[in-house]
This record gives structure tokens, sequence and C-alpha cells, in this order.
């Protein structure tokens, strides 16, 4: 597998596994980071290869599938690898702007991260690989997204130009009773909901948003609903929601897809611009 690691001839490989394997092949001063890290705790999002460690010297060492970054001045260590904020700042040097946040959200909802602790660990080393981009990002996030899918809903609309969005919150549909939208436009009275393919493999979860839509129908609450199907074609998507605000008294800008709509799909360290063009401690 790698120099001095081997398996056993019929043993099938899990992702953890490979991770295993990848710390038999660094030295025990390389930590796991960025999105390997992340991925230690749970997260099914990602590239798995090459897996990524960091260490404090001048160490270099080339072996296939895996990724060892030097630096000067290691981050902060837990028992797992680099801390969280830590791995998260990592990983905003390489994702796009879209893939950042998607993330971001995640670890944030999750109780794994939060917003102060990532800007002050950014903010006292900001010459450190996507320290800039970390804080760029933040503004970006959103903890109440329950799922990367609306967390990419959210993203695509606000950066076509819609006003902002809440995100799950309580919509009265009757005297006595609420429901909670995945992205409600308060001022206009709109819902937007993405449906995950689980929502209709799971009988009870489909038996549920069936009664939920209902809900919302006999409520006059229009909503847009959001597939997989939809969100491959963004612009559409955006268009759909548009009109549906239009429909509803909104009266503000269109949407663009300009320079804000393409740098969601472009590295946040595009987004963020040039390290020459950043002042001297951010470079």
């Amino acid at each position: 597998m790698f120099p001095r690691v081997y398996r056993s001839a019929e043993h099938e490989m899990s992702d953890d596994d490979w991770v295993a394997a990848a710390r038999l092949a660094v030295p025990p001063s390389a930590h796991l980071t960025g999105i390997t890290r992340i991925q230690q705790l749970g997260l099914g999002y990602g590239p798995r290869r090459p897996i990524r460690f960091v260490v404090e010297s001048d160490l270099h060492l080339a072996l296939d599938g895996i990724f060892l970054h030097r630096t000067k001045r290691l981050a902060p260590t837990d028992a797992v690898g680099v801390t969280v904020p830590a791995a998260f700042i990592a990983y905003c040097a390489r994702a796009r702007v879209v893939d950042a946040i998607k993330v971001g959200d995640w670890l944030l909802h999750h109780g794994h991260m939060n917003c102060d602790d990532v800007r002050g660990l950014a903010l006292s080393a900001l010459w450190r690989d996507g320290a800039p981009e970390a804080v760029w990002i933040l503004d970006h996030l959103d903890g109440r997204s329950r799922s990367l899918k609306e967390s990419e809903v959210r993203a695509v609309l606000g950066f076509a130009g819609l006003p902002r969005a809440e995100t799950n919150v309580a919509v009265d549909v009757r005297e006595d009773l609420e429901v909670i939208g995945d992205l409600v436009y308060r001022d206009h009275g709109l819902v937007v909901e993405y449906e995950g393919s689980h929502h209709q493999e799971d009988r009870d979860q489909y038996s549920q948003d069936l009664d939920r839509y209902a809900l919302l129908r006999g409520a006059n609450v229009p909503y847009v609903q959001v597939t997989k199907e939809k969100l491959a074609r963004p612009k559409t998507l955006v268009g759909e929601v548009y009109r549906a605000l239009l429909a509803l008294g909104y009266s503000g800008p269109p949407p663009a897809f300009g320079e804000q709509w393409r740098q969601l799909f472009l590295s946040v360290t595009v987004a963020v611009g040039p390290r020459r063009d950043r002042p001297p401690a951010q470079r």
C-alpha cells in the first residue's frame, strides 16, 4: 500500500483503513489536515484522495495517495489531527466557494466549530494558507442549514443576487401549528424546499412531506420545490424562484450572472484575490 505498510490480499479497504494505513506511512509528527481531518467527523463529502497531512518541518515525502503539507508553525492539534477550525482553514485554501460554504455550514450545524474560533485562529496567522480565505467565507455561512444541498441552494440564490432567505425557520400555517421551511423569504411569504432522494425513498419522510405541503397549500403559502435535477441547472432554478418572488410583489433587482455568480464556482482564493494584492500580513 505504502512503503512498509501492507494488507492481507483478501481485506477490502474502507476509507478509514486507508487513513490508518497512511498514518503508518508518515512520521508521527505529521497530523491529519484539510478535508481528510474533517471527514473523520463523519462528513461523507469531498475527495478521499490524496489523504492530507501537515508537518512542521521541511520534510519532503512523496507517496502516491498522500499529500504532506509543510508549515513553518503547526496549527493547534488534537488527538485526531489539527483542530477542526485549523482543518477548515486549510480546506479553504483549495476549495471552491460553493464547497467551502457547504462544508462550513455542516461543521457549524453539527457543533464541530464556531465562527469566532475560525476567525480568531485565522487572524492570528494570516500568512497561513487558507486564513484570508476562511475569514472571507465566514460571512457566507449559516449553521442553521440542515444539509449540504440546502446550503448549496441558499448559496446559488444568494450569489445570483436574490435577497437572503432565512434558514429553517417556522412558518405559520394554522393558529396552533407551524411548519419549518428550509429557506423562507419572510417579506414575500415564499418558502423554498429542497427535496433530497431520501425524501422519496423513506416512506415515513415521504408521507410527512405530503402532509407538510398540504398544510402550506391550505394556508395559501406559496412554495418552490427543489430537486437535485433542478439544482443541476442553477440558473434555471434561480429564474423559477425569482418569478415566484415577482408574483408576490418583489421589486428588487433581477438575478445577475456576472462576476459574483462566477465566484461561487471558483476557488475561494480567486474570490479573495491574488496574494500580491493583499496587505503584507496576508501574503
